[in-house]
């Protein structure tokens, strides 16, 4: 049964799912969370920077970050990451916001990711909201969960 789809407006930037699990920190590893998102079979893993308040199989919304290599605008295709579990190494989507302070650009790849382009070649103000863009993304991917009081 396919669950509704969220109806709330909240900012663009901010990445709203289910918390499917959460794995404290190990010796040599770092916390995760899996994260669920309405109306897909995405489940996203992602190292916790923070704490992490919600319970298993109730809503979380933060934001989730990568390092970005060469970041490539292309002409055709949908918003997607790969793969469909685990912990993301390639997104496809639209160009939401840019900051250029912090040389990041948030983009929808169905979820929307913070992505900090790496490649000295590249500047986010090289970047327009609405264009579709494609990249790898490096190890380690991070989700910070939005405090309740902010929401």
């Amino acid at each position: 049964m396919i669950k509704p789809s969220p109806t709330t407006a909240i900012e663009p930037g901010l990445a709203r799912g289910t918390l499917g699990a959460h794995s404290p920190a190990g010796d040599s590893t770092p916390a995760t969370v899996t994260l669920n998102f309405a109306n897909t079979n995405y489940e996203m893993v992602l190292n916790v920077i923070g704490a992490i308040r919600a319970q298993v199989g109730k809503r979380i919304v933060g934001t989730i970050r990568a390092d970005a290599g060469r970041m490539d605008i292309v002409q055709t295709g949908g918003r997607y990451f790969e793969p469909v579990y685990g912990s993301p190494r390639r997104i496809q989507g639209t160009v939401l916001s840019a900051d250029n302070t912090a040389n990041t650009l948030t983009i929808n790849a169905s979820v929307p990711i913070v992505c900090k382009l790496t490649d000295q070649r590249q500047r986010a103000v090289a970047f327009e909201p609405g264009q579709l863009v494609t990249c790898e993304l490096k190890p380690g991917a991070s989700f910070t969960e939005r405090t309740p009081s902010t929401e």
